[in-house]
């Protein structure tokens, strides 16, 4: 538990323990975005889904260490372009992750904020939702409405990751 004053956001100080103000920024602009685009109900697992893509890279796309002082209006562009359909996100979040990773581990091992984008990654790669399965044969076994149709089960970051992308492009 934190005391008043005995917050540290860089591990120095009085001994308390370090805040992760850089992942808790990038959580709050990727949830900031979600919300305004108003595209999935907040207690959704979906919702979770976008906010931890977009989180993830929003910290992981701060290579100088600016992101408390970043004004979101100007890296819309970069996180348009890391979330885009094309772009082999995963494998630059894997990338990335494991220099900072490496890195920590040589300095002592991994922050706080390293360690929370982490838990991050893992959840959205071992969590699977069900979705509806946009490969299915359109005009199938009868009337399929938003809840009807042929669903499957879909890695967390397949359905979040472009969530983020169209509530970037809502913004």
């Amino acid at each position: 538990m934190l005391h008043r004053g005995q917050e540290s956001t860089d591990g120095a100080g009085d001994g308390g323990p370090a805040v992760p103000m850089a992942w808790f920024y990038a959580e709050y602009i990727a949830d900031e975005l979600l919300r305004t685009g108003d595209l999935m109900p907040p207690t959704s697992f979906e919702f979770r889904a976008g906010r931890d893509a977009l989180a993830l890279t929003i910290f992981l796309s701060d290579t100088g260490g600016e992101l408390p002082g970043i004004r979101v209006v100007s890296q819309l562009d970069t996180w348009l372009s890391l979330t885009a359909y094309e772009e082999p996100w995963q494998d630059w979040v894997a990338e990335r992750m494991d220099r900072l990773m490496a890195d920590a581990r040589a300095g002592g091992g991994p922050s706080p904020d390293l360690t929370l984008a982490e838990a991050a990654r893992r959840w959205l790669e071992e969590t699977e939702l069900l979705a509806p399965d946009l490969n299915a044969v359109p005009g199938g076994a009868g009337p399929a409405g938003e809840d009807e149709g042929p669903k499957v089960w879909t890695p967390a970051w397949q359905l979040g990751l472009p969530l983020g992308h169209l509530a970037i492009h809502l913004f």
